[in-house]
């Protein structure tokens, strides 16, 4: 039998999967970082720092304010529990996942395999690469670059060995060791991967159940494309065979919710069996766009009305809501969108645009005022400040103002930040 959902209760499960029930800590400690991998299962990376750079922000959301340095710490030390691979885009992954995603590499490896492809017809490079991680260790590109052999023949360019680093990366013959800074550092994978793990052997049908089933549980309530997007599977058969067995096994409940439609005729749909329906939700965050719970464009809009978008390649003077706009979560709704710029010389926290999304509320302004506040202390910055640009502008200016902030009014400039 197919459960009946609404679509208010669709929205209250997704978000309690992806841990917007709980309450946040009064101190963060790593604990509370894995607790939230556990949920997510994977956290995207972006190099974008108007504000702050998009993977600190999905725990900022879930936590609240906690010391940036801990995630660098959790993620980026050698000891890690996490390593970097292509799991949706470029994301943090558990190091222990890394034999699901074998099959990934295999099929990078299989379409470069031709003779006329770029692996094949930078052989020298590669090697030259390859070496130098096996004698040397982990490196950054910029310790390549310094003693890269000098002769310049038609074999030689520095793009190449950038190129032949992301390549052996997607194969999974180079590991990502760490970061300085943003600058990555590699090696080969044997030198990351514990032995015991790199040994594992998973098929290709086994890592998407698996897959399959994890993008199920950090749903809550999804479809098939939900499902597929979250590692960004293709394979729409495999998926659907697991689907089925996931089905078969209990693990997933056939639900149809109300509202999920297309032509005109309900969405298959399924809810992971741990999932939980909150009587309600009382969380309040700012949302990177890269965040789970809003970075697949058609589950954005069919859950929250939000017809979601990020204008960074858009010209300055053709944006709509500005160049890194940041969903606002209130309660089960997304109430708004804010564009924010850290303005480090003033310590300030610009609000360079804040306009209403349908559901928003006349007192949504008071939460997401406290939000900017406390994202501002979070910053590091001292002061706050709205723009006239937005229809929301006057009342997040004023619901700050009556928050006892440090705000002032700034002038806007459409143009890109970076």
């Amino acid at each position: 039998m197919t459960e009946s959902l609404s679509a208010t209760q669709a929205r209250r499960i997704a978000l309690a999967a992806q841990g917007f029930t709980r309450a946040r800590p009064a101190s963060v400690a790593a604990r509370h970082v894995h607790r939230v991998m556990d949920r997510l299962g994977v956290l995207q990376i972006d190099s974008v720092n108007v504000f702050a750079r998009s993977h600190y922000l999905p725990l900022f959301s879930r936590l609240g304010d906690y010391d940036p340095a801990l995630l660098d710490r959790v993620f980026l030390s050698r000891t890690t529990h996490y390593v970097e691979y292509l799991a949706h885009e470029a994301t943090f992954i558990p190091i222990a996942d890394w034999p699901l995603w074998r099959f990934r590499m295999e099929d990078f490896r299989r379409r470069w395999a031709d003779e006329d492809s770029w692996l094949s017809r930078n052989a020298r490079t590669v090697a030259w690469v390859q070496d130098e991680l096996r004698s040397r260790g982990p490196l950054r590109p910029a310790d390549l670059r310094a003693d890269a052999p000098r002769e310049r023949g038609t074999w030689w360019d520095w793009d190449e060995v950038k190129l032949a680093l992301e390549h052996l990366w997607r194969t999974g013959d180079v590991a990502v060791s760490g970061r300085k800074g943003f600058e990555r550092t590699y090696a080969l994978a044997e030198q990351v991967i514990p032995d015991p793990i790199r040994s594992q052997e998973v098929s290709r049908a086994d890592a998407i159940l698996e897959l399959t089933r994890r993008a199920a549980r950090s749903s809550g309530v999804a479809t098939q494309s939900d499902l597929a997007d979250y590692y960004r599977l293709r394979d729409r058969a495999t998926i659907a065979r697991s689907i089925a067995a996931l089905v078969d096994e209990g693990e997933l409940i056939p639900v149809q919710v109300r509202g999920w439609e297309r032509g005109g005729r309900p969405l298959p749909a399924w809810r992971h069996r741990d999932a939980v329906l909150p009587r309600r939700v009382d969380a309040a965050a700012l949302l990177t766009p890269f965040d789970p719970v809003v970075w697949f464009r058609e589950r954005a809009l069919r859950i929250f009305d939000l017809d979601y978008r990020i204008e960074i390649y858009v010209p300055a003077e053709k944006r709509r809501f500005g160049y890194y706009s940041l969903p606002v979560l209130v309660g089960d709704r997304i109430v708004a969108r804010v564009d924010l710029k850290a303005d480090r010389a003033t310590s300030t926290l610009q609000v360079q645009s804040a306009w209403w999304e349908p559901h928003a509320r006349p007192e949504d302004a008071d939460a997401i005022a406290a939000e900017l506040m406390l994202a501002a202390h979070w910053q590091g910055l001292e002061h706050v400040s709205v723009s006239g640009w937005g229809d929301a502008t006057a009342e997040v200016h004023g619901a700050l103002v009556r928050a006892g902030g440090s705000v002032g009014r700034h002038a806007h400039v459409r143009e890109g930040a970076t």
